[in-house]
């Protein structure tokens, strides 16, 4: 009796063994080659990202990403040949995917607007940048936010999102920036001799750029003075350094030239010092 149920169970692994051993040959076979196919996929695509201009920050993860998806796939096809049933597993994956998906709301938004300024382009790393009263140069652009370095040697942090959402500035897309400055003048002074003596004054920084010529306009009047709009071209990276020799440069030329102002307390013309 015992010799008859060893050989039934015997028989047993054997018809288990002959339905299963081709699928498990099947599903080596495809393994092995599908492997094979999602690495050259992943080679010819990353070539395709390369020569279409794709920043390095987004080939790889779009590689990583696309070679997962890849095997995945491969992988459930094995599956599918060896007989497993992936019903109960996709609802696991799905209901997995929904929870996390609602978890990382903010990053996921964060991650789709890193993906737009990677493959938009924007801005570039070591652009001039201004996002609402954020002033920076970008050093460094991720998935999920932009680095940007303050003149005050800062490092600012902005999520992507914030980015999208909002209007950037971009000083370094035209290769010069140009600067605005607020300058007044007295209502019985000359614009057109003021006007000159600030534009002379720009024309000896080294800095400023000589072509085109700074712009000196009226911008409005006020009850004290008239207020002149002083607009110069600068190289990006010398943004600030412009700013402040050129305000010092106005008020140097100002007193050189007697060029008085009205005090906001009242009417009475003030002289200017050194």
């Amino acid at each position: 009796m015992e010799m008859d149920k060893l050989n039934e169970y015997l028989q047993i692994a054997l018809d288990k063994v002959v339905f299963f051993l081709p699928k498990i040959v099947l599903a080596g076979i495809i393994l092995w080659i599908g492997f094979k196919v999602v690495k050259k996929i992943i080679q010819l695509l990353g070539n395709a990202l390369e020569r279409a201009g794709f920043s390095e920050t987004l080939r790889p993860f779009i590689k990583s990403t696309t070679g997962i998806i890849l095997k995945g796939a491969v992988l459930f096809a094995i599956a599918s040949v060896i007989g497993a049933d992936l019903t109960g597993l996709v609802a696991i994956l799905a209901a997995a995917g929904f929870a996390i998906g609602m978890a990382l709301q903010g990053s996921l938004g964060n991650f789709a607007s890193g993906i737009l300024i990677l493959t938009l382009k924007p801005y570039k790393i070591g652009d001039w940048i201004q996002l609402d009263d954020k002033f920076g140069r970008v050093e460094e652009i991720g998935i999920f936010s932009t680095d940007v370095l303050t003149p005050g040697n800062k490092i600012l942090i902005i999520p992507n999102s914030m980015i999208t959402e909002s209007v950037v500035t971009n000083f370094s897309e035209k290769g010069k920036i140009r600067l605005e400055l607020d300058v007044t003048m007295p209502y019985d002074e000359s614009f057109p001799k003021v006007k000159k003596i600030i534009i002379d004054a720009l024309l000896e920084l080294p800095k400023v750029v000589k072509d085109p010529l700074p712009d000196v306009g009226i911008q409005t009047f006020d009850s004290h003075s008239v207020q002149l709009l002083v607009r110069p071209y600068v190289e990006p990276d010398d943004y600030w350094a412009v700013v402040f020799e050129s305000n010092k440069a106005i008020k140097s030329a100002f007193s050189a030239n007697n060029i008085k102002v009205a005090y906001s307390e009242g009417v009475e013309m003030g002289a200017i010092g050194e």
